[in-house]
């Protein structure tokens, strides 16, 4: 209980160094110009929020802070810097300004509303189903905590899996948990956070319109464009796309590899790197062979829609898990359900003991 209390006071002291640091960002925003200057005074910022996570010790707060903080509002303030991305709207409030910094949201755009002549998906009856949804999700999360009780009778393979399904489910539930939490609290329409990435039919459309939308968004305008345009002068337009697209890649997996680094606090093998580098370079022979084959060749969705899967989960079990297990994120992790099951179990009996005396 006295590491989870101290746990608290550091998460306490981020939050706060983070709320000042953004809000430094916000004054200067209306006295220095977009630029090399507003870059300069933005600088600073970026390591703080890097070495920030380093702080805490709790596998899930380490990643929720890394990939909130050091990842996309790092990515942010940069775009922010040139008057671009979410932060760069000029009637942009303080409450908003912090929140966009903050949380993997993202403005909804303007959609014109497509008229359906069923009446079956009414906003109220959409919000029931995506209830429902997430509440199943997180009763297989729940599940999966007691299933891991058993995991020295389970098969290896079986176990990463299983991981792949937990991690998937629990990164979903939070970010929509956070999306709807700052929707409800600000009045903002938000772009979801995933789109069913186990129906996606191919690289492309896993990572491009299924698979974690918001850093998908992010890396879009701080990575690919750049890159694209400046290896457009020099290579060529189509040539400049693929080299984009590996930067983007590659840029991945650094960020990966920092979130993994505050995991163990140990140097990183580049196995993490090296499955989204893979990933990368399988993606751009995909588009382009999409390219010289047009409509000549098609592989039916029934078939690419699992041919996908395996290969995600196949390279996933290779690379990307092994570094996940060898700094111990696993034991940390159901070591923090057991705290955090424990503590509500105590309040439980501290209230139910109370009201019994009560009554």
């Amino acid at each position: 209980m006295e590491s989870m209390e101290a746990e608290m006071k550091s998460l306490t002291k981020v939050w706060i160094t983070v709320l000042v640091c953004l809000t430094y960002c916000y004054i200067i925003s209306s006295n220095i110009p977009k630029g090399l200057f507003r870059l300069v005074s933005i600088l600073p910022i970026i390591p703080i929020f890097i070495i920030l996570p380093l702080s805490l010790s709790s596998i899930h707060l380490l990643g929720i802070i890394g990939f909130f903080i050091a990842w996309l509002a790092n990515f942010k303030l940069l775009l922010f810097s040139f008057n671009q991305g979410p932060l760069s709207s000029p009637s942009i409030s303080y409450l908003h300004f912090i929140s966009i910094a903050c949380f993997p949201i993202n403005f909804k755009r303007n959609v014109s509303p497509k008229t359906n002549n069923s009446a079956s998906q009414t906003p109220e009856s959409s919000s029931s189903r995506s209830f429902l949804i997430y509440a199943l999700k997180g009763l297989v999360v729940v599940l999966l905590i007691y299933v891991y009780r058993y995991r020295q009778y389970l098969h290896p393979n079986f176990i990463i899996f299983l991981y792949c399904v937990h991690i998937y489910f629990l990164l979903e539930i939070i970010l929509i948990i956070t999306a709807k939490s700052v929707e409800f609290f600000l009045g903002l329409e938000l772009e979801p956070q995933f789109n069913n990435p186990f129906l996606s039919t191919s690289l492309q459309d896993f990572w491009g319109k299924r698979w974690n939308l918001v850093v998908t968004g992010i890396l879009r305008p701080t990575v690919y464009q750049p890159v694209q345009i400046i290896c457009a002068r020099i290579f060529g337009k189509r040539s400049a796309q693929l080299i984009a697209l590996l930067a983007t890649f590659v840029v991945s997996g650094l960020m990966h590899e920092l979130i993994f680094y505050y995991f163990g606090r140990v140097w990183p093998t580049w196995e993490v790197f090296s499955f989204f580098v893979l990933h990368g370079v399988c993606l751009a022979v995909e588009i382009e062979l999409k390219r010289r084959l047009k409509n000549r060749f098609q592989i039916p969705p029934l078939v690419s829609g699992p041919l996908t899967a395996v290969f995600v989960l196949v390279t996933g079990a290779w690379l990307f898990f092994p570094q996940y297990l060898r700094c111990g994120a696993d034991v940390k992790s159901l070591g923090e359900y057991v705290i955090v099951a424990e503590s509500v179990r105590g309040l439980i009996q501290k209230y139910w003991g109370s009201n019994r005396l009560v009554f």
